[in-house]
């Protein structure tokens, strides 16, 4: 909010008691300083509570609409932790409570793209949602084009063993890792109303949106 307003320079003590005709009748001010001016402790928590409410707020369904998008990008590039979740039991903990929805989501050979096109432009290119649902939905679907660069390495370049299958396992655990911290951070940030910026990915997102 602008306060230029409360920036401009006060106006001379003795211009306005000259104006007015009141200089002779009022006392002399031992402080030369204006003194400043003190808010009762019911104006300052009502001033809070102002700013809490402020039109910087995101409506529930908003932030849930956003942080279910993040599940999107995940679901359609599990298949990048092939390697770790067999590997490590506690991604299999953490990874198995979405096996459901991860199955039905694989169930259809198309389904991916027909949520990128329903998402696009159902949601991102629908000025009736707000501008933070179309900027996380956005972003979701940037992080899942993204994908198409790792799957193209690993369909030209597909070693059955020796140094370029650790290279490749080592590919696929690191795009996995980053689609789950930001599916986490992502979705915790839109159910807490705060705005998640991936790197890259937030920048071609806000292009994208109008």
């Amino acid at each position: 909010m602008t306060i230029s307003h409360l920036l401009s320079p006060l106006p001379s003590l003795t211009r306005n008691l000259t104006l007015t005709g009141r200089s002779s009748s009022l006392p002399p001010n031992p402080n030369p300083h204006f003194p400043k001016p003190r808010l009762s402790r019911e104006r300052a928590a009502s001033t809070l509570i102002l700013r809490s409410k402020g039109d910087d707020s995101v409506d529930a369904s908003d932030r849930l609409i956003s942080a279910v998008c993040y599940f999107y990008p995940f679901f359609d590039g599990i298949q990048y932790g092939k390697f770790i979740i067999t590997q490590y039991q506690p991604f299999q903990i953490l990874i198995q409570p979405l096996f459901p929805a991860i199955k039905a989501f694989k169930s259809f050979p198309f389904n991916g793209f027909l949520i990128f096109i329903t998402l696009y432009f159902v949601v991102v290119r629908n000025q009736n949602f707000s501008r933070y649902v179309r900027f996380n939905t956005m972003q979701a679907i940037v992080l899942d084009v993204l994908l198409i660069f790792p799957d193209l390495l690993e369909r030209s370049f597909n070693p059955r063993d020796g140094f370029g299958l650790d290279v490749v396992m080592s590919l696929d655990s690191t795009v996995f890792l980053f689609l789950l911290v930001s599916l986490i951070y992502g979705f915790s940030a839109c159910l807490f109303g705060l705005i998640p910026r991936l790197p890259i990915v937030a920048d071609a997102a806000d292009r994208q949106v109008l």
